[in-house]
């Protein structure tokens, strides 16, 4: 017999919802999976097919592939988002966790409110900072680097405040033993706590670099040269113009896609975890 809750609702014995969970997790996936097979299939199809809707796999992948890197220099812009993405997750990681470190670890009422001031950068659009960051850049002789493209970046409320709220599962009686022992407040946060919030590490290195991987206005802004291009401003390039071809579109566009599937396929326990706040 199933509980029922005076009124509407009736809930599944106790045994039966591990398996209603399943199901619903399952519809929330799933609804992605017909994306990814699309796009997969149009990159394998010439243009006119993909405007048709034709779903079934071509055989116009290697051609469409051709005409990419022949249109695009696809494995420059392949190079600097790596390039790009790999240098502003190392140095976020370390500059958020040791801001959340003290934050959290450190903690007083001075930090409290400067800490409520930090968060009220998360409500300044971004659009907004794009002219005084375009002229600091442009002063600082920073246009088409990697350092231009990584500063205005380099230190986020999000990833400051994510660090912060899953510090309060940090053991205290740890560090104050490791105090006793002789081990410096530098040695604390690079030899316990790091190890120990590596799940939260992950949690950030994913969201940190599937934001730079697929940042498009900043970058389109300071980097104006062509060969400090990066992916999704390759996929703009193909998208414009007057006549498109969606066939080598979705192939750039599937060569997008996989750095950040791989990273996320990697990470994604750990990812689950950081989210949690859990610690290890």
């Amino acid at each position: 017999m199933s509980t029922v809750f005076p009124g509407i609702f009736a809930f599944p014995p106790a045994r039966s919802r591990p398996a209603v969970r399943a199901v619903k997790g399952a519809t929330v996936t799933r609804p992605k999976e017909p994306m990814t097979v699309w796009m997969i299939s149009a990159a394998t199809n010439t243009s006119l097919d993909v405007a048709r809707g034709k779903i079934m796999f071509g055989s116009y992948a290697l051609e469409n592939f051709k005409n990419l890197i022949t249109q695009q220099n696809l494995w420059g812009a392949m190079k600097n988002s790596f390039v790009y993405s790999i240098v502003q997750t190392v140095a976020s990681l370390f500059i958020c966790s040791l801001a959340g470190f003290g934050f959290e670890l450190y903690h007083d009422k001075g930090k409290d409110r400067l800490f409520g001031i930090l968060l009220l950068a998360m409500m300044v659009p971004q659009v907004a900072t794009m002219v005084p960051l375009f002229k600091m850049m442009s002063q600082m002789g920073l246009l088409n680097t990697v350092w231009g493209f990584i500063l205005p970046s380099l230190s986020t409320p999000f990833l400051i405040m994510m660090f912060r709220q899953n510090s309060r599962n940090f053991p205290l009686d740890l560090m104050q033993a490791a105090r006793i022992d002789g081990l410096s407040e530098i040695g604390i946060f690079f030899r316990m706590y790091v190890p120990i919030m590596r799940s939260t590490y992950a949690a950030a290195a994913v969201i940190t670099f599937m934001n730079a991987w697929n940042a498009y206005l900043w970058p389109k802004v300071v980097l104006n040269q062509a060969d400090a291009q990066t992916m999704p401003m390759l996929i703009a390039n193909l998208s414009a113009g007057y006549s498109i071809d969606y066939g080598v579109l979705m192939m750039g566009v599937l060569f997008c896609s996989i750095p950040t599937m791989i990273v996320f396929f990697i990470l994604q326990k750990q990812f689950a975890e950081g989210i949690t706040g859990a610690v290890k």
